[in-house]
């Protein structure tokens, strides 16, 4: 979950130490539109201590920026119940050995109210044992227990309210679900008696519904039981001098129940008991289904923290137990078995398996993982066992940062979002002007109080500033989060929309469109040889050469099964290449210069070295004492999937250009494999020179994305409109970057463009719906062309619509193109 973190804030005085701040994540519960985002941001902005708030309606999360020590979880809570919401908070308890007296208790209260993330604490010393109420998305159990062992008691979790099988829409939905229940169990009788009474019946049971009474009572339980709600909610939010859905619902169903009330009081005239109860019913059910469609929304992180084992085989002095994942630490041994999911990061210590990474890389082929090589927790080992040291542990590790990076992707506003903002802050006011006027002029044209007052009931209850609130954010929710699936990591809603606008995309060569390291593909062979001969004499000169060039000749003859010879008199000739002496024999292996330096002559080489150097290859001579024995060429091969992905791109209507330091023959036998014009090769480019580049291409009035993968791509993908590193590369590359694509797969620029494009259409969609809707259903209401029930229906399930259909992202398929090709 995302975390308290402290941070560095620049100071405006030269010199001054810089002030530290920190990020809070809280779980609001009880917001229904954007009128409740902009009371609860505004209630927080109150704050002391507070740089900046950002509420979002779909994840029901509130995060803050402030001072640090200037604001605890406490005071937080007070200041969103204050304006009529609440806080979500877990449970946990913690067993504790070592407490002795009201000192001891004392202590350990102190030092679990000091963790930021903590709500209460309650330390009982007959029992051994702490009561915590904490935010799950600001501190772990294990972070609280660690806390009571730093004052020197021993803590475990005894039990951990915070592994919650249900996310917040889940709970949200049980709450309505209840209210639903008996809303609709005490205007069921209402709605079965209006119906009798249309259809002509009278006498027996419909004379019984019809008791003036009996409805009165049934209409009072609903409007003042479960309908409560919107009262509460209606009140806070008119406090603080602002209006929400709750109002438009609290007003309508007061104006029918009240009117209809006037009865008991000698006043003859028809009576809407049934109108209020049921609209009330009705949008408890469009608010739990609503909260349903919410949930799908975010199945993305539920089913990335669902990868996360609970526990974990650790060895330790010698023992080996089962512990809580999250009670790993830093240095424990821990014990991998065929099938398991790993529950931390880690380095293998021993033994030997393939482990399925596809949900950190997005790439089905298992990975071969021996001694040495690192692991990360959520992946799945294969058939083999294996020991490893954990290195990484709760939010540290690699699927708790994805985590975080698509939860802050979620939580954040998307550029496209203020017109919705904008249209709320002034709707409920206006909708509320609209049923006023739409009540008088009813009266006005003669229809009467039996006519006028359905239509300007029906007027508020069908306005549904709900719809628009979601129709952004939950989009956002989806898109990122289905972008995590498939190894595509948006840091923010800003650039997920961004990505869909580009229009041209800069490729780094070297690790982005290239594997990023020497391969062997040729070798040519001359006099009485075989290329098996020349590769393994070539190996033999450059096993104690640590050059990557060499390297690639030793791995390609390792690979190829070649003879494994020695070399004697080993000798470096600096940039020329090293000579030795191989079963008696004293070879040379090197460039041009070395077999010059010799006096000898390239000869039946001189054609197919020329050859491989005009595709760009670097190629090393190997000769003996008597005259050239053969070639063996190495270069930095192209991915397979290079070709493809940019092929799609220029399908996409992107303009794709490659971008290197390298000389410019190289940079050419590149572009010409995987389809890039001559043109649009940028070859001899300097680090500090390809961040121009870019800018060349914005000045060009171009919306440019840069794809790399090094620490001299850092410049060029902060300074580009969308900067998207390659997640094989540098942690100073990912950081500079907006978007990270989790494997070196090239194919992945696509699928983000792809995504963003369609999360776009359905953010587009989803206010055209909510404009529309409204629109078109205000007017018919304010005409008398909808019964207010048939209104609360459709208001229901206008943010249901909406919900659901950014739910139908889900369904993408990032990666289609490249499927169907």
């Amino acid at each position: 979950m995302a975390s308290v973190e402290a941070q560095e804030r620049p100071s405006g005085e030269r010199g001054a130490a810089a002030p530290r701040t920190r990020q809070a994540v809280l779980e609001i519960e009880g917001m229904t539109c954007a009128m409740c985002v902009q009371a609860v941001t505004e209630g927080l902005e109150e704050l002391p201590g507070v740089d900046g708030v950002h509420v979002n309606l779909a994840t029901a999360r509130a995060s803050l920026t402030f001072e640090d020590g200037a604001l605890d979880l406490p005071r937080m809570i007070a200041q969103v119940r204050e304006r009529g919401y609440d806080v979500h908070t877990d449970g946990v308890q913690i067993a504790i050995d070592g407490m002795t007296d009201a000192a001891s208790q004392r202590a350990i209260e102190a030092a679990l109210r000091s963790v930021p993330g903590v709500a209460s604490a309650e330390v009982n010393l007959a029992l051994d044992a702490a009561f915590v109420r904490y935010s799950a998305a600001m501190v772990a159990p294990a972070e609280l227990a660690q806390a009571v062992r730093a004052v020197g008691y021993g803590a475990r979790v005894a039990s951990d309210a915070g592994r919650r099988e249900a996310s917040g829409a889940a709970r949200e939905a049980r709450r309505w679900r209840a209210r639903l229940l008996v809303a609709g169990s005490f205007a069921l009788p209402l709605l079965v008696a209006m119906f009798l009474e249309m259809w002509g019946l009278r006498g027996g049971l419909a004379g019984v519904l019809e008791n003036y009474w009996l409805q009165l009572a049934l209409a009072s339980v609903v409007q003042f039981g479960p309908g409560l709600t919107f009262y509460v909610d209606a009140y806070y939010s008119l406090r603080h001098r602002s209006a929400n859905m709750s109002v438009l619902v609290a007003l309508g169903t007061s104006a029918a129940y009240l009117y209809s009330l006037s009865g008991a009081f000698g006043a003859r005239h028809g009576t809407y008991f049934e109108t209020s109860a049921v609209l009330i019913a009705l949008v408890m059910t469009g608010k739990m289904l609503e909260a349903i469609a919410k949930g799908r929304t975010a199945s993305a992180i539920e089913g990335l923290l669902r990868l996360q084992p609970r526990t974990a085989r650790v060895e330790r002095d010698g023992v080996e137990a089962d512990v809580a994942a999250d009670e790993v630490r830093p240095g424990d041994l821990v014990l991998v078995r065929p099938g398991e999911r790993l529950p931390v990061d880690g380095v293998v210590l021993d033994g030997v398996s393939s482990v399925d990474e596809s949900m950190l890389t997005g790439e089905s082929m298992p990975q071969e993982k021996q001694a040495g090589q690192e692991v990360y927790g959520g992946t799945v080992n294969g058939t083999g066992s294996f020991r490893m040291r954990a290195t990484k542990v709760g939010r540290d590790t690699a699927l708790q940062q994805i985590v975080r990076v698509v939860e802050e992707a979620q939580g954040s506003k998307a550029p496209i979002q203020r017109l919705a903002d904008v249209l709320s802050s002034y709707f409920v006011p206006a909708v509320t002007g609209a049923a006023l006027l739409t009540f008088v002029l009813w009266l006005a044209l003669g229809h009467g109080l039996g006519a006028a007052l359905p239509a300007g009931v029906a007027v508020l209850v069908i306005a549904c500033p709900c719809a628009l609130g979601l129709a952004t954010p939950t989009a956002v929710m989806v898109g990122s989060g289905r972008g995590a699936e498939v190894g595509v990591l948006f840091k923010a809603a800003a650039h997920l929309e961004s990505t869909g606008r580009l229009q041209a995309v800069v490729l780094d060569k070297t690790g982005t469109i290239t594997r990023g390291r020497p391969e062997v593909t040729d070798v040519v062979a001359l006099r009485d040889l075989g290329e098996a001969e020349v590769l393994a004499l070539g190996a033999a000169l450059e096993r104690r050469s640590e050059h990557p060039l060499g390297q690639a000749i030793a791995r390609a003859a390792a690979a190829r099964g070649a003879a494994l010879w020695d070399a004697q008199d080993w000798q470096a000739r600096p940039g020329r290449g090293v000579a030795g002496t191989v079963g008696g024999r004293r070879c040379l292996l090197g460039n041009r210069s070395l077999l010059e330096d010799a006096g000898l002559a390239l000869g039946g080489l001189e054609a197919p070295v020329q050859a491989l150097e005009a595709d760009g290859r670097t190629v090393m001579l190997l000769a003996d004492e008597a005259g050239p024995l053969g070639a063996i060429a190495v270069a930095d091969t192209v991915k397979p999937e290079s070709r493809e992905a940019i092929a799609a791109l220029r399908e996409m209507g992107l303009k794709v250009l490659m971008i290197t330091g390298d000389n410019r023959r190289t940079a050419l036998a590149i572009a010409r494999q995987v389809g890039i014009a001559e043109q649009d090769v940028r070859a001899e480019v300097l680090p500090a020179r390809k961040a121009d580049e870019v800018r060349r291409l914005q000045r060009a009035g171009l919306r440019t994305a840069m794809v790399g993968d090094g620490v001299n791509d850092a410049p060029a993908l902060a300074t580009a409109d969308i900067g998207m590193a390659i997640g094989t590369g540098t942690d100073v590359a990912i950081e500079a970057a907006d978007v990270t694509l989790m494997s070196g797969d090239l194919r992945l620029v696509a699928a983000a463009i792809d995504l963003s494009r369609a999360t776009l259409r359905k953010i587009r969609q989803n206010l055209f719906w909510a404009l529309g809707y409204n629109a078109v259903g205000i007017p018919l209401a304010a005409l008398g062309l909808l019964s207010p029930m048939i209104a609360g229906a459709a208001m229901a399930l206008s943010s249901v619509s909406v919900t659901t259909n950014s739910t139908l992202l889900r369904r993408m398929s990032p990666l289609r193109r490249f499927r169907q090709g």
